[in-house]
């Protein structure tokens, strides 16, 4: 028997993040030591009280269907939020309550995608873009995020790619694997050109939009007057909050957008379950001391990681502005990306994510998250070391 599934099946690709994180996790369960500084996940715990708004909740009898654009308490709270980070105060009827960041990238992706469109997107950047932009048979167009420009793209060479058919840009800062984060003067010139393509969509992932350092600010494009007709705003608490499991995201639509993702909830996924995004309220509006104990500890061991990574032989590594990621330069060693990392979580137990999971520039790097503990980057730096000083034949 043969089963005729359709032909975008066969171009829809992964993040392999997760393929990393079940072999080191099978590795661990055979008794391997194993220090994962692949996933993209906060190890710290989710805050108490935002754990005790989802039990109270659930106490409370908040065990049905919520409607499918979210509860209007919850997107209230973005929306408090959002004058909060941003100064721009936007309509709860423009939020949307989604389970995680990536329904935003599928919806923003399945409208305008379709074979002979083009949709931009950062590269390296989530693969989750490049992947669904292959699902709708649109074209991927790469925008190079270079590290001599501290992994932040450029404004120039991003609009000198749009052509015609490009449907959508994708933008991330601050940045998903590289930790860049694009300065106000370069996306104020990009938004200049973008105003001379008006019928082009923008969807900015702003996901670690409080994660900057060493005096970096975000600069959301919610604070462009210009293009927020056309613009989706990409955003959650699974980073902030630690709340990756939670699966909560929110995103923010313009009004001729709007029906058609609250459609697409509608089929896909119903609606997000009550006693999240109680969770999620209580996060926006409680006590903010366990993310800035978080951030302050992220930013110690950003610290750790680009002095050890910059001591290592073969290897180079510029300082990370924003998120939790560095994203080390390691064409000095001789491998190549992925077989390094694989080398290196078989024989080491220390997981990393290859340069080309995350886009054809990718190469020649990796992706180290520093959301481990200090103790557990440093043994894992010093396996790397002992790795490399042995030896063993480069592939």
């Amino acid at each position: 028997m043969t089963l005729h599934t359709i032909a975008a099946f066969d171009r829809i690709g992964e993040e392999n993040a997760f393929a990393v994180l079940a072999r080191a996790t099978a590795l661990a369960q055979s008794g391997k030591d194993v220090i994962n500084l692949g996933i993209g996940q906060p190890d710290f715990r989710t805050p108490e009280h935002i754990v005790e708004a989802a039990i109270k909740a659930l106490r409370d009898g908040h065990h049905g269907y919520t409607p499918a654009t979210g509860l209007l308490a919850c997107r209230e709270a973005v929306v408090r939020r959002t004058l909060a980070t941003t100064g721009v105060e936007v309509s709860p009827e423009n939020v949307m309550i989604l389970p995680g960041g990536k329904p935003t990238m599928y919806a923003a992706i399945i409208m305008f995608g379709e074979p002979g469109a083009e949709i931009m997107y950062p590269d390296p950047g989530f693969p989750i873009y490049r992947s669904m932009i292959e699902f709708t048979g649109a074209t991927p167009v790469p925008i190079p995020v270079r590290e001599e420009n501290g992994f932040a793209f450029s404004a120039e060479e991003t609009l000198a790619l749009m052509t015609p058919k490009t449907r959508l840009i994708i933008l991330n800062s601050p940045a998903n694997p590289t930790g860049g984060v694009t300065p106000k003067a370069e996306i104020e010139k990009l938004v200049k050109g973008l105003e001379k393509h008006p019928d082009v969509a923008i969807l900015s992932d702003e996901i670690y939009d409080v994660m900057t350092y060493d005096g970096e600010v975000h600069t959301s494009l919610l604070t462009f007057p210009s293009i927020r007709d056309r613009l989706i705003v990409l955003n959650g608490w699974s980073k902030t909050w630690a709340m990756t499991g939670w699966r909560m995201g929110w995103s923010i639509w313009p009004d001729k957008l709007y029906n058609l993702v609250r459609k697409l909830a509608v089929n896909c996924w119903s609606c997000v379950n009550a006693p999240s995004q109680y969770a999620g309220i209580a996060a926006i509006d409680g006590p903010q001391d366990d993310v800035d104990k978080m951030m302050r500890a992220f930013d110690r061991r950003r610290k750790v990681v680009v002095e050890g990574l910059n001591g290592l032989p073969g290897i180079s590594c510029i300082t990370p502005k924003g998120a939790f990621y560095a994203f080390p330069n390691i064409s000095g060693t001789g491998w190549k990306a992925k077989k390094l990392a694989s080398a290196l979580l078989e024989e080491t137990g220390v997981a990393l994510i290859g340069g080309p999971d995350f886009g054809v520039l990718g190469e020649g790097y990796m992706r180290l998250s520093y959301a481990n503990s200090e103790e557990n980057i440093l043994r894992a730096l010093e396996r790397i070391e002992g790795f490399l000083a042995t030896g063993v034949e480069k592939v």
